[in-house]
């Protein structure tokens, strides 16, 4: 979690930084934890970075602890909204990689008008935790590949990112798939903890553009509507003007950004 720096009263002097683990600092004002900063590797195997610190200066004197300590390139993420936080690391030498915008999306049929949404002709929906979990993993690496191919997989969200065996399916009964006889054609994942996640939503380059996409959403939302729940929500990357062509024709509605940001490998070691 990074805190909001604000302008510090604190004797700069008087701040004590320590190392007291591997990729954790601790930033100390008379034996008082004033500061944390850290560094963890998330499952794409990149690095990201994190400061707690209620003071601007603790913030730059852990950051400048910090970074010459760690491998770039090295990541960040904040809410755009936080904009002393941003600023805080745009200090430190960050620069604003991407965008992701969280929406939240309608649920009710007669709000998203996809009621009525049927598959294309030969395609069938399969249900979460019905589908062939040797069939969803081919289309898993068909599409992974696909993406490699083009904007490169390291753009997706590190949840995406392959795992064990080489795919990115961790659990297979999250996944509803548009299915022709002989193969899968795309796959939808909705996670379920406080509220139900739409984490994942694709379709084979040569399927796309004839309604799976829609189709795959549709079943999923009109399956969480009858569970019970008013909204989801998902979250899209700035660039991916299918994606939120998408999910703003069924009425979601984009409520804040996230900013991931990134530190090249010239401060690095």
């Amino acid at each position: 979690m990074n805190t909001t720096p604000s302008p510090s009263r604190l004797s700069e002097n008087a701040v004590v930084i320590t190392r007291v683990a591997d990729r954790q600092w601790h930033a100390l004002d008379d034996d008082l934890v004033v500061g944390r900063g850290y560094a963890e590797r998330r499952a794409d195997g990149r690095l990201f970075a994190g400061i707690d610190a209620w003071h601007a200066s603790v913030f730059d004197r852990l950051a400048a602890a910090m970074l010459p300590e760690l491998p770039t390139p090295l990541y960040t993420v904040v809410d755009e909204a936080d904009t002393g936080l941003t600023a805080a690391w745009q200090r430190a030498g960050f620069t604003i990689r991407r965008r992701e915008w969280e929406y939240t999306v309608p649920t009710d049929p007669r709000t998203t008008g996809l009621g009525t949404v049927p598959p294309p002709a030969g395609v069938t929906i399969v249900p979460a935790g019905q589908a062939d979990e040797g069939l969803l993993r081919a289309l898993d690496r068909a599409i992974r590949d696909e993406v490699e191919a083009t904007v490169g997989w390291r753009s997706m969200p590190a949840e995406v990112i392959p795992r064990s065996a080489d795919d990115t399916i961790v659990d297979p009964s999250k996944y509803a798939v548009a299915a022709t006889p002989d193969r899968y054609l795309g796959l939808i994942r909705v996670v379920t903890v406080n509220r139900p996640r739409i984490g994942l939503l694709a379709v084979r380059s040569d399927e796309r553009r004839r309604g799976v996409a829609r189709a795959l959403l549709a079943h999923a939302l009109e399956t969480l509507h009858h569970s019970g729940y008013a909204e989801a929500w998902t979250e899209v990357q700035e660039s991916n003007a299918a994606a939120t062509a998408l999910f703003e024709s069924v009425g979601a509605r984009p409520m804040s950004s996230n900013l991931e940001l990134e530190l090249g490998s010239e401060l690095g070691r």
